[in-house]
């Protein structure tokens, strides 16, 4: 069995890592939380033009057809630069959702194509989530009534907002009634694609939750190897390089975990829902963890606004509970872990 990346996904990360490097700088991001939207039009534009939103979507639809194991690695690089945006609620999560209906809907048919060439904005109504992300933005709203999946323009939702300790993160509670004019799917169907979003709406966050620790890493060994005590750089003193350690193979460990999630989820797995759960687990308490020692060494100035620490440790704290929170996965994984067919150990990692 392969278990390496294709060179297409690996070349398409690269260019969006190079990309977001010069686009996405703290210092330019710190001018758009300050704007009264949060968001910046031109910034999305450019991920377009990279090709960011058409990832999932078909290319029949004008996408380039790739999938969850493709956004395994980009959403981790929404993470690493902290992008302002919920991109990926659009161009993966509702373009998952979307890809479910049949080719002749009329729904995908008309939002598909926008997804591809971002010049749409969905938010995500998911039962779990209490707070719905960009719904004051969003052209359309995506929402649960029951099982019921139902497509809701914006103007037919009262939106209150609601803050969040992470400034780019647009946080409101929606309001609205259902018509048979907005239902997409009802029933059994719609449960299961509630259930098929909120795995992909869970790898979604587990991925930026890993970029973000990649992230709080990397910039507590550059303040590390700057900083000096005593004469030294504190970055040479033991027990910071063994607080830092302890990050790293956080990290390391967590990103295998990530790739069997989205492996599962993409070749549509009977267990996929432990395996995103596991995941999501594993990829908080790494984000968790860079963030607890990224302010061990910065000590009490990294939570200042001019610290760039403080933009990526917020948006860990404010991505943990969404799309499920610890008390939902872990009980998905122990349910699983603790019945009478689990199948446990290296040799039922993966079906022959």
């Amino acid at each position: 069995m392969d278990f390496t990346f294709t060179d297409d996904q690996l070349t398409f990360r690269e260019a969006i890592s190079r990309f977001l490097m010069t686009e996405a700088a703290p210092e330019l991001l710190r001018e758009i939380w300050e704007t009264d939207v949060g968001r910046s039009a031109d910034l999305r534009g450019k991920i377009a033009e990279q090709g960011l939103t058409a990832l999932s979507v078909p290319e029949a639809f004008g996408g380039l057809g790739m999938n969850d194991i493709a956004w395994s690695l980009m959403t981790q690089e929404l993470g690493y630069y902290a992008i302002p945006d919920s991109l990926a609620d659009t161009a993966y999560v509702a373009a998952g959702l979307l890809n479910r209906l049949a080719d002749d809907h009329p729904v995908k048919a008309s939002l598909l194509p926008r997804i591809a060439d971002g010049s749409v904005r969905l938010a995500i109504g998911h039962p779990v989530n209490p707070l719905v992300a960009d719904a004051a933005l969003a052209e359309w709203l995506i929402l649960a009534h029951g099982d019921d999946v139902h497509v809701v323009p914006r103007a037919q939702v009262d939106v209150q907002a609601s803050a969040s300790i992470d400034a780019s993160r647009r946080l409101s509670q929606v309001s609205w009634a259902p018509s048979p004019d907005t239902l997409l799917v009802a029933g059994d169907a719609g449960r299961g694609l509630w259930a098929e979003t909120l795995n992909r709406g869970a790898l979604s966050v587990a991925g930026q939750l890993l970029g973000l620790a990649q992230r709080m890493l990397d910039l507590s060994v550059d303040y590390v190897a700057q900083r000096k005590q005593f004469g030294k750089p504190i970055g040479s003193f033991q027990a910071v390089k063994h607080h830092l350690a302890d990050v790293a193979s956080k990290i390391e460990f967590a990103k295998p975990v990530l790739y069997r999630a989205a492996h599962a989820l993409a070749k549509g797995e009977v267990r996929a829902d432990v395996y995103v759960s596991q995941a999501r687990l594993a990829c908080c308490d790494a984000s968790w963890l860079a963030a607890r020692q990224g302010i061990q060494v910065h000590g009490a100035m990294g939570y200042t606004w001019e610290v760039d620490l403080q933009m990526f440790m917020k948006r860990a704290w404010s991505l943990d509970p969404g799309w499920g929170d610890r008390a939902l996965h872990k009980s998905r994984v122990a349910a699983y872990v603790l019945g009478d067919n689990a199948r446990l150990g290296p040799g039922s990692t993966f079906e022959e």
